[in-house]
């Protein structure tokens, strides 16, 4: 058992599948107590029930306030998990756009603005981003969803080295594939790119818990994008040439 988490109050936003139950489904049985939050209602209550925890659908920009009530007053952990996986390029409409930025910057900047303050006072919290490897290398077919993540991380970030000596913790969990809906959504650009090493939302609930254990930031359920993240960092053109050939590969096969 970790003893950071037990007895804990807990919030997972998207947690009515993939990542999100896998992480709600973690925390509960390590002790803590758990709001599942979902924009479907049913999945919400369904994983809820399944773990004892305490549904709190919604929009996952305004659920603070009411999984706070639900947990007795104080949110000890948030999980912004909650995303979408938009494709398209630069051509993609405006409202895809503004979708991604919403749902996967916006929605985890609003729910710091709720808690910081509290965290602060109190001295101690702590904020898991769920990213994706794609917000520390990228994802071909995939632009609103690749800057936008790259975003998310940046926010991560940001929060750690501005909070992290008045007792605020910060995780970024960026795995690859994983077997979720959100990956039967990436077509054949995930099938190419992601499916190979696809591993299950439990593997990625355990790589937060080793994380959190040994107090680290960055979290890679995929070990191996710690390689690609340093390629890209020293030597960004021999990078973006290797993934400009996957591209055109993806290309070649459509």
């Amino acid at each position: 058992m970790v003893e950071a988490v037990q007895g804990a109050g807990v919030v997972v936003t998207g947690a009515g599948g993939g990542i999100g139950a896998a992480l709600a489904r973690r925390f509960a049985a390590e002790g803590a107590r758990v709001v599942v939050n979902d924009l479907d209602a049913g999945k919400a209550k369904a994983v809820a029930e399944e773990i004892g925890g305490t549904a709190v659908p919604g929009d996952a920009s305004t659920i603070v306030d009411d999984a706070r009530d639900a947990l007795g007053g104080t949110i000890d952990v948030y999980c912004a998990n909650a995303g979408v996986g938009t494709g398209g390029t630069e051509a993609a409409e405006e409202s895809v756009w503004e979708l991604a930025w919403d749902v996967n910057v916006m929605a985890h900047v609003r729910a710091a603005r709720a808690l910081i303050p509290g965290w602060l006072e109190r001295g101690s919290g702590r904020f898991v981003s769920t990213v994706s490897a794609a917000g520390l290398l990228t994802m071909i077919g995939a632009a609103p969803y690749s800057v936008t993540k790259h975003a998310a991380h940046a926010f991560a970030e940001w929060l750690s080295l501005t909070y992290r000596h008045r007792g605020i913790k910060v995780h970024a969990i960026c795995p690859q594939g994983v077997r979720t809906d959100m990956l039967e959504a990436t077509g054949t650009a995930g099938d190419l790119v992601l499916r190979p090493t696809a591993i299950e939302p439990d593997d990625v609930a355990e790589a937060l818990f080793r994380g959190i254990e040994e107090d680290r930031f960055l979290i890679l359920p995929h070990p191996e994008v710690a390689g690609f993240y340093q390629a890209r960092a020293t030597d960004p053109d021999r990078w973006l040439n290797g993934m400009n050939h996957v591209q055109r590969t993806w290309e070649a096969g459509r």
